[in-house]
């Protein structure tokens, strides 16, 4: 996945997809919208007030005009200040009430729209066949779920209902101002041409900025995921120095491409004040000397001075949104381009599979993980209910991209997968899958508890069968021996238990879902010979009654099985049991030869 994106400062087709995130909660941003707009005239209401005090009580101007409040206010200069006070405060107390309503609506609708919006990334990535995750670094698909994920909060919470009523504000200042003084309003709409060119080339710095920002943060996450995980690896071949030197190139790139960020916020909002205070002090000028000649009242002149500061307060705050919906635009093209990837490997609904033991046909399959560079080549056998088969090889003979199909992780290219006669690719994923256990050579444990790692999540599975299940793969006596028995903490990848220990508890997950077809995928390669005689010894009773596949390197743990699969170079070349095998001394007798020479 790339992480380099369009750079386009609007794109409506997002837009209008990011803002169905709100329509469920339409009641609740139509009422912060109100709130906005009520906080916008109550802003405007207060210059009115202050210019009607001052000329009709501070500073009497007969000039100055009548006003819808002279019907309503008394005439006497005490009470009627008491009443403007008063009229001005209930206008601020308004103001601040709207405004808090309007914002904390708003954070909590962008706070529901993020859950929807991670939930549905969250959904599709579980859809998402395995080829995908093959090619895509996992710091990327973190990046996606969180910093991206973030950036689109800020939009939904601070970005659209403000920038209406920022927009609205606007054009009420500029309205109540031309209705008081259109000399005046041209004084300070002249800045607006240098505001704009202002404007222009902080938006232009800042896009960069930001792109270079999201995409160093991207590799940065990158970069972290995959050494934290290497760690000990790093540790082992004294690689920690070459480590720090690498993610110092990357850490800089984030930094610099911040560093050009701050340096254009940092000239952006000064150069906007000076341009404000300097139309502010133009205005004072032109004002005052009107006021002197009495061709202007001080009511005006001071209502201008305040509708002045409010006029350039939304100028910034446009500036800034335009940046949120920038930055919200660039990580909603990656987030949609994330969800509108297509799974390869979709589940139909047009059968299902038998409901008792099923023979596994493979016809004629051919596969490959990139194009032309064949890993099984003409593939066909049969697996009948209840065999045990056990597949040998040479590395990269294609021994796992075997269960790899089977499980339906790739669709073969060429061929057919059948189950009971059933193509496999005909079947609902869900319906094929819950009808196999798998064991694979790295156990992977969750944090929790050795029961919720046993279960993982499967309501059926009752205590009768846990209890079973760990004791058919000869760990009841380690779990026993727990202070907590089944409810031992499991920390992050099983951290404190060994290799052998979470190997034997993915045999008992597998044995506890009680599956019709068991899978084990260099189950015993990683454990101690201890550990692996103790599973050997319940290979009998795990396979019993079941249809199983194993595949392994360490030939004595599959002697017993009913045939003996000896796959090379991606075809199927023997076919026999351990004996019959041994005695045409082909493949599986010269990988016997090697792993029992010394005997």
């Amino acid at each position: 996945m790339d992480e380099e994106v369009s750079g386009k400062s609007y794109d409506g087709r997002l837009l209008r997809r990011l803002l169905g995130y709100l329509w469920p909660y339409r009641g609740t941003v139509l009422i912060a919208l109100v709130c906005m707009l009520v906080h916008a005239a109550a802003d405007v209401v207060g210059p009115l007030l202050t210019r009607y005090a001052i000329d009709t009580y501070l500073a009497p101007n007969p000039e100055a005009g009548r006003s819808v409040l002279d019907a309503y206010l008394p005439k006497d200069p005490w009470q009627g200040m008491t009443v403007v006070s008063l009229l001005f405060l209930a206008a601020l107390i308004i103001s601040l009430i709207s405004d808090f309503v309007q914002t904390y609506l708003m954070s909590r609708t962008g706070q529901y729209a993020l859950f929807d919006l991670r939930h549905q990334t969250m959904e599709h990535l579980q859809r998402l066949d395995v080829a995908y995750y093959d090619r895509t670094p996992l710091g990327r698909l973190l990046t996606r779920v969180t910093t991206d994920a973030d950036t689109l909060s800020e939009l939904f919470s601070a970005g659209l209902v403000t920038a209406i009523g920022d927009f609205v504000l606007l054009l009420l200042v500029v309205g109540v101002m031309l209705q008081l003084s259109v000399p005046l309003t041209l004084v300070i709409l002249l800045s607006l041409p240098l505001l704009l060119a202002i404007t222009v080339k902080f938006r232009k710095d800042v896009s960069v900025s930001n792109r270079r920002i999201r995409t160093a943060v991207a590799r940065i996450n990158s970069y972290l995921q995959e050494h934290v995980s290497g760690m000990a690896v790093l540790q082992l071949f004294n690689r920690e120095q070459r480590s720090r030197e690498e993610f110092t190139e990357v850490n800089r790139e984030h930094m610099l491409a911040y560093k050009d960020a701050i340096v254009a916020y940092g000239w952006f909002y000064p150069a906007v004040e000076f341009v404000g205070l300097g139309a502010v002090a133009t205005l004072l000028a032109y004002g005052g000397y009107h006021v002197g000649a009495g061709e202007l009242s001080l009511g005006v002149l001071v209502a201008f001075f305040q509708y002045a500061i409010r006029f350039f307060r939304p100028i910034q705050d446009l500036s800034e949104k335009y940046n949120i919906l920038q930055s919200a635009i660039s990580a909603a093209e990656r987030i949609f381009q994330l969800l509108d990837t297509p799974a390869h490997v979709v589940g139909a609904k047009e059968a299902s599979l038998p409901a008792g033991p099923a023979a596994i046909e493979f016809d004629r399959v051919w596969f490959a993980y990139k194009e032309d560079e064949w890993v099984l080549r003409d593939v066909s056998f049969r697996i009948e209910p209840g065999e045990t088969i056990a597949v040998v090889g040479h590395t990269g003979a294609g021994k796992t991209t075997l269960t790899n199909l089977l499980l339906r992780f790739y669709d073969v290219q060429q061929g057919a997968i059948r189950i009971g006669g059933v193509d496999i690719r005909k079947v609902p994923l869900e319906e094929l899958r819950q009808r196999f256990a798998i064991v694979l050579q790295d156990s992977f444990l969750f944090t929790g508890t050795l029961e919720e790692n046993i279960r993982l999540g499967t309501e059926g599975i009752g205590g009768e069968q846990l209890r079973d299940a760990v004791d058919q793969v000869n760990l009841t006596d380690f779990v026993s021996g727990l202070p907590d028995g089944f409810r031992h903490a499991v920390k992050e990848r099983g951290a404190g238990l060994s290799t052998g220990q979470k190997q034997l508890l993915s045999f008992a997950r597998a044995l506890a879902h009680d599956p019709s077809f068991l899978i084990l995928d260099e189950a015993t390669s990683s454990v101690d010979t201890e550990t692996e005689v103790r599973i050997r010894l319940a290979l009998e009773r795990l396979v019993e009654g079941r249809t199983s596949l194993i595949v392994a390197h360490r030939l004595s743990t599959i002697q017993r099985a009913s045939r003996i699969f000896v796959m090379h170079k991606g075809q199927l070349r023997e076919v026999g049991t351990h004996q019959v095998l041994l005695a045409q001394r082909g493949i599986y007798w010269k990988l016997y030869q090697l792993q029992y020479q010394e005997r």
